[in-house]
């Protein structure tokens, strides 16, 4: 039975390069996001070599987050869980509703809690596994306009940190990503047309290559793990 790779919040851009890095590797990705298209995701996979299978889930919801964790165990068992969901969204503070501010939560704090707890039951029994967590440049300040997203990024890495120490020594690798830059995707080029242009191509977050430090964080050797990477082009100011 092959070891699968369950990324949650595979999207078009960040979520769908991850998900291509570790099906090189042999794993067979179970890729999960709550709506949108999956076959184009699974069939590149495929195309390549590799073996993956799409599951619309509401990582949000208990339940279906049970259901998807253990469909995937029965696919095999899960050897990596990326938890990559957004949640974005910028208002200010005057203007953040209740509504919003309790979805953002529970896009980046509950989520990743009810994942995280599910992936790491099984791991834990196993004695092995590894658990990573996307982080923004809100799971480290807050700023102007970002009171929701910068709240629910910094629950995000408050769990990744009491995970990690709590599961570090059962042999489980939880780790934390700090995603600290645009993303080279048609959102970003649309909003933010002129730092494009002014940054260039290595002034960007290339998807691929932040899909290459999450392979490489489930690779360490467990006797020099890291918990917290940061990720930035060199022009970003910080």
């Amino acid at each position: 039975m092959s070891q699968t790779a369950l990324i949650v919040g595979a999207g078009d851009n960040l979520g769908s390069a991850i998900a291509r890095r570790f099906a090189r590797e042999g794993l067979h990705v179970v890729a999960s996001r709550r709506s949108g298209d999956l076959s184009k995701l699974v069939a590149q996979i495929h195309a390549d070599g590799g073996a993956a299978t799409g599951l619309h889930s509401d990582a949000r919801d208990e339940d279906a987050v049970q259901q998807l964790v253990e469909t995937a165990e029965r696919i095999g068992p899960i050897a990596a869980c990326v938890f990559n969901v957004g949640g974005n969204v910028r208002f200010p503070i005057s203007e953040t509703t209740t509504r919003v501010y309790r979805k953002v939560w529970e896009m980046c704090a509950l989520a990743g809690f009810l994942v995280g707890r599910e992936v790491a039951g099984r791991m834990q029994a196993r004695g092995r596994g590894t658990i990573m967590f996307t982080g923004a440049s809100a799971s480290l300040r807050g700023n102007s306009g970002f009171s929701a997203f910068a709240g629910g990024k910094h629950a995000l890495r408050a769990l990744a940190q009491s995970m990690a120490r709590e599961l570090g020594p059962q042999g489980v690798h939880v780790a934390h990503v700090i995603i600290d830059g645009l993303i080279d995707n048609p959102d970003t080029k649309t909003l933010f047309p002129d730092l494009f242009e002014a940054r260039g191509p290595d002034g960007i977050l290339n998807p691929d290559d932040i899909a290459e430090a999450y392979w490489q964080l489930h690779a360490q050797p467990r006797n020099a793990w890291s918990f917290e990477m940061d990720l930035r082009p060199f022009k970003e100011p910080w």
